[in-house]
């Protein structure tokens, strides 16, 4: 291919490549594909030699890795360009922008969306959501198999972002509509209570009371039967509110925005202080003042390109 136009690499699934306008860039054999995903991982960083030998080679490296890395080095700036792939003291780095590669461009709108939501913008929230995670076309890291903690990562943070595009729908007040993908989700992450919890709490919001506290005995059996442990006080909470039936009807829509807003998977409302209450006996005889004020409560007394820049366009 020319040194002309941007790049745009995914990892996000198999390794690929492609022109601004999405033409597909021929990286052929698996190691050559092994060494791009270590270089999209990393980019604008310099890598040195035994790093990239790692992670192609993994405990089993060539006599001369070196050697077979430099070669590999030169095969794949045949495919990408002279350019893309630069030399620096003792390594090599690609000369690409974090936006170029899927997986990065993934986490810049994963986290917009996530400020969308806290801004009370669940429609911007849900659309950037979307974007993020259309890029996904497979496993992580599929042609890197040493980088087991980075593609464990970028599944935790694919996790995070459907929780998060599930607390958007909730706020827009599409708990129905959302409640197929949500609890398809919650079968393959049985144990994981935050995402649990917004299924229940779409199941309320679609008045499917009965169904939410069958659910919750399930996740609590659940828990019990593979970690010996009850629910958590988010799921606890949520059991309580669905046993009052007031608070368990669904709510308007405004009303339902601002719960989602504040139960967005991952943060915690702060602490709250606690109060203690005093009691005394009080003296025998007639009371010759008032009571004293109460004391205050413990709670209270509380990511380097090389050469020019170019045009984030999507492919």
């Amino acid at each position: 291919m020319t040194d002309n136009g941007p790049v745009r690499y995914g990892i996000l699934g198999t390794t690929q490549v492609g022109q601004a306008d999405g033409t597909p860039v021929a990286v052929g054999g698996a190691r050559l594909r092994a060494l791009l995903a270590a270089f999209a991982l990393r980019p604008g960083r310099a890598l040195p030699a035994d790093v990239l030998i790692a992670d192609v080679w993994g405990m089993d490296p060539p006599a001369d890795a070196p050697g077979a890395l430099q070669a590999l080095v030169g095969r794949l700036r045949r495919a990408l360009g002279r350019s893309a792939i630069a030399s620096v003291d003792g390594g090599y780095l690609l000369c690409a922008e974090p936006d170029a590669v899927d997986l990065h461009r993934f986490e810049r709108l994963t986290a917009e969306g996530g400020r969308a939501l806290d801004a009370a913008d669940p429609g911007r929230a849900a659309a950037l959501l979307d974007e993020a995670l259309a890029l996904w076309r497979g496993p992580a890291l599929a042609d890197l198999p040493e980088a087991t903690v980075e593609a464990a990562r970028a599944e935790s943070r694919r996790l995070d972002a459907q929780r998060t595009r599930f607390a958007a729908d909730l706020a827009l007040g599409r708990a129905a509509r959302a409640l197929p993908a949500l609890g398809a989700l919650c079968q393959d992450h049985p144990l994981d209570e935050p995402l649990q919890a917004l299924r229940l709490r779409a199941l309320r919001a679609a008045g499917r009371t009965a169904e939410a506290l069958a659910a919750y005995e399930a996740i609590r059996a659940d828990l019990a039967d593979r970690l010996g442990a009850d629910p958590g006080p988010e799921l606890r909470a949520l059991h309580a509110a669905l046993l009052q039936p007031d608070l368990a009807a669904p709510a308007p829509e405004g009303a339902a925005a601002a719960g989602a807003r504040r139960a967005r998977p991952g943060r915690r409302p702060p602490p709250r202080p606690r109060r203690r209450t005093l009691r005394c006996r009080r003296p025998p005889g007639p009371a010759t003042s008032a009571p004293a004020s109460p004391p205050s409560s413990a709670g209270n007394t509380t990511w380097t390109p090389c050469g020019p820049t170019s045009p984030r366009t999507g492919w």
